[in-house]
């Protein structure tokens, strides 16, 4: 079979450290290109990722871009990192240089059906359990997309009856020019507002999922979200609504039981599920509606949700020292992520006293809902340094909070002061609410120091 990229210059714009930009590189230099990888991050920062593609012909611009690497070149991939402003980007369109991501290269070339998974919060537990849910009637079943592996990666792997799973954030989103068979949309709250102009263009951006969906595609929506409600104006497509509030066309709730549109039997009991809090139902409504459009069974999906856990780095119990629960939710960027751990949390541990540990830099977002959960639920809190973390101990003030505010300038002192105030019975969860880059590489490097600083307690 011919190689796609055959001698065509390829510039990478960020390699990244979750996989994702790594997964680019490899996919082109399989396929004939000329790659060339230019991130802002130095050799040294790089170094795993670097690792991984030692046996590839890749050249590399690391510590800054240049712009010669963006003109004399066929095609550029955005790595998501990449904000669309960039000037490096424009440099290359007004230079009539193909910009493009690999999502959108994927959607193009992927021979078989696509279900892609997006929402402010929920999408990677959604995804994960839509995969798990097919896999069971479907051998062929892939995941990828923001859960950190690169849909080009498994590309050649797949098959027209396979069926690919895609985790989708905002950032995958922008330039796709393809929706998928079914669409799902968690949730839409406000975020990433340090990158797009208004909230408003974050909402346009989550649309794009189902803007180019047929009639004969489907769109799962949750109802109980305002935002997400009102895009079934929007869909030609078949729509198909979840709530845990009300009946609707899609899954819902009835007292404790999942039911499916007009179906008379119950799916499932959510006393028996394993994982926690209102915002998780939510997500199980989702994904068992995908599971019932995809004609999944009733047994099948039952036996499925019975034994979900969870997925890492999200309201994952880790470890227990000295009769102390600590839970890792780094992912929890926004304040409103941090409400739901709360509540997740108190559901979960009905008697116990939760010690939070949040804290980083600021993304444009609103605290005061946050502040007053904290005023309200918790006794201390244990706050890491950031623009965000300024923003909450002023919101508390302001609210005349008597709460105690234990600051700590690293993940290892964060830890080693929960503990310190800390009683058995007690439980320490890292749910941050704000962005991580003044003191980590990223919200997985922030999850794995708080795991080894807690796996360093005696």
């Amino acid at each position: 079979m011919e190689k796609l990229f055959k001698g065509k210059k390829v510039t990478v714009m960020g390699l990244g450290l979750n996989n994702g930009g790594v997964g680019v590189a490899k996919y082109f230099g399989e396929n004939g290109a000329d790659v060339l990888v230019t991130d802002l991050k130095t050799k040294k920062e790089l170094a795993k990722s670097l690792l991984k593609l030692k046996k590839y012909k890749i050249k590399y611009r690391l510590g800054g871009h240049i712009e010669e690497d963006f003109i004399k070149t066929d095609l550029v991939i955005k790595n998501p990192a990449v904000p669309l402003s960039s000037k490096f980007l424009q440099i290359a369109r007004d230079n009539n240089v193909k910009v493009d991501t690999d999502t959108n290269i994927f959607f193009n070339l992927c021979p078989a059906k696509i279900i892609g998974v997006t929402g402010t919060k929920g999408k990677s537990t959604t995804a994960t359990l839509i995969y798990e849910l097919v896999k069971v009637q479907n051998k062929k079943a892939f995941l990828a997309g923001n859960i950190g592996v690169s849909p080009l990666e498994i590309l050649n792997k797949i098959t027209p009856d396979a069926i690919v799973i895609l985790e989708l954030s905002n950032f995958e989103l922008e330039e796709l020019e393809k929706s998928p068979h079914i669409a799902a949309i968690t949730t839409v709250l406000p975020d990433h507002l340090n990158r797009y102009k208004s909230y408003n263009d974050y909402i346009a951006t989550k649309r794009l999922i189902f803007k180019y969906q047929k009639p004969d595609d489907h769109l799962v929506l949750n109802y109980d979200n305002e935002i997400t409600r009102n895009f079934a104006k929007l869909s030609r497509s078949n729509v198909y609504l979840f709530s845990a509030d009300k009946k609707a066309n899609g899954c819902f709730l009835k007292g404790d039981e999942i039911f499916f549109n007009l179906e008379k039997d119950p799916i499932f009991d959510i006393k028996n599920l394993k994982i926690f809090g209102r915002h998780n139902v939510s997500n199980i409504l989702s994904a068992v509606t995908v599971a019932k459009i995809m004609d999944i069974s009733n047994d099948k999906i039952r036996n499925v949700l019975q034994n979900f856990t969870g997925v890492a780095n999200r309201q994952e119990l880790i470890a227990e020292n000295k009769g102390v629960e600590y839970i890792n939710d780094t992912t929890a960027t926004m304040p409103e992520a941090v409400i739901f751990a709360i509540r997740a949390t108190k559901q979960r541990f009905p008697k116990s006293e939760i010690i939070l540990i949040l804290g980083g830099q600021d993304k444009n977002l609103y605290f005061r809902n946050l502040a007053a959960e904290i005023n309200t639920e918790l006794k201390k809190i244990v706050l890491l340094p950031g623009t965000a973390s300024d923003i909450i101990k002023n919101e508390l003030s302001a609210m005349g909070s008597k709460i105690k505010i234990i600051p700590a300038p690293s993940m290892q002192e964060a830890v080693k002061k929960a503990e310190g105030i800390s009683k058995r019975g007690d439980v320490v969860i890292l749910s941050p609410g704000a962005a991580s880059f003044n003191l980590f590489k990223n919200e997985f490097d922030r999850g794995e120091q708080f795991v080894k600083a807690v796996k360093s307690l005696r």
